[in-house]
């Protein structure tokens, strides 16, 4: 039981830093932008799909790590710039609009690389005792990636010129381009990096999941679970509550089936609302 126990709760941990990158994605272009982008799990689908191909043309894991990011940040930009830009200040409309992304993605991606879902090889097949268990080395090395982009994007956010024109913009649109902020440029840029962030977390997770067309959908649901949760606009939030989240669900899934563990998320996601309904640390 305590070895089982041990498992869920670093499963629960593992997963949850990589529901909280793509959080972080969704939450940064929502905070800013204020898009619902629901082509976001079919972003971090893509970079899954585009490490499968990296490493089946080169055999390397880690340069599927930058090329993949890069290949989906780069149709994010194409996105912002061709699509969303023109329909920003209107809601719905980009609702609507990035869930018709998300379905040209899904049946691109079902055309060329096919419905079968692929499995990726652990680039670190090593294990570690716990308990009476061994236990994957590369989900730590994943965990660990994860911590060091969350460093690095708060420190990108904190310490950079751009990171305090995302901040002014984010507070008071009108002073920012009374200050001669480049507005655009940041909306530009910012949906780049949210793209980049789900894409990020797509290639960590394809060496523990299975990489197909359709893994987006049920992700997308909880990174708005996490977003709603932790606090619409609150980036930090929706860390500690993709966490919190993945190891209800984790542990949850010793006593009962992983389809009724999510119960649990919901519930706690019902719950967390009734009692503060703008979320556990606030919009």
């Amino acid at each position: 039981m305590a070895s089982n126990l041990a498992v869920a709760v670093l499963n629960g941990i593992v997963w949850g830093l990589i529901m909280a990158l793509i959080a972080l994605g969704l939450n940064l272009i929502f905070g800013l932008l204020h898009i619902i982008n629901m082509a976001h799990g079919a972003l971090y689908m893509l970079g899954a799909v585009f490490s499968w191909y990296v490493i089946e043309l080169t055999g390397n894991y880690w340069l599927a790590l930058f090329v993949a990011p890069l290949a989906v940040g780069l149709i994010g930009l194409a996105l912002e710039r061709g699509l969303l830009r023109t329909i920003e200040d209107q809601p719905l409309v980009t609702i609507i609009c990035t869930f018709g992304i998300m379905l040209v993605l899904q049946q691109l991606v079902l055309t060329y690389f096919g419905g079968t879902a692929r499995r990726i090889a652990l680039p670190i097949p090593g294990r570690f005792p716990l308990f009476d268990l061994q236990y994957p080395l590369m989900r730590i090395v994943i965990a660990a990636i994860s911590v060091a982009v969350m460093g690095g994007l708060w420190f990108f956010l904190n310490r950079t010129r751009y990171g305090l024109w995302v901040r002014a913009v984010v507070q008071d649109r009108e002073m920012a381009v009374a200050l001669g902020i480049p507005v655009h440029k940041v909306y530009m840029w910012t949906f780049v990096l949210g793209s980049v962030l789900a894409a990020f977390s797509g290639v960590l997770a394809a060496p523990i999941v299975s990489v197909d067309f359709m893994m987006g959908r049920e992700i997308l649901i909880m990174a708005f679970i996490i977003v709603i949760v932790g606090g619409m606009g609150n980036l930090w939030g929706s860390v500690v509550t993709a966490v919190v989240i993945s190891l209800i669900h984790g542990v949850g899934s010793i006593f009962v089936v992983p389809s009724t563990a999510t119960v649990f998320s919901l519930g706690f996601m019902i719950l967390v609302l009734l009692v503060r309904p703008q979320g556990l640390f606030g919009e």
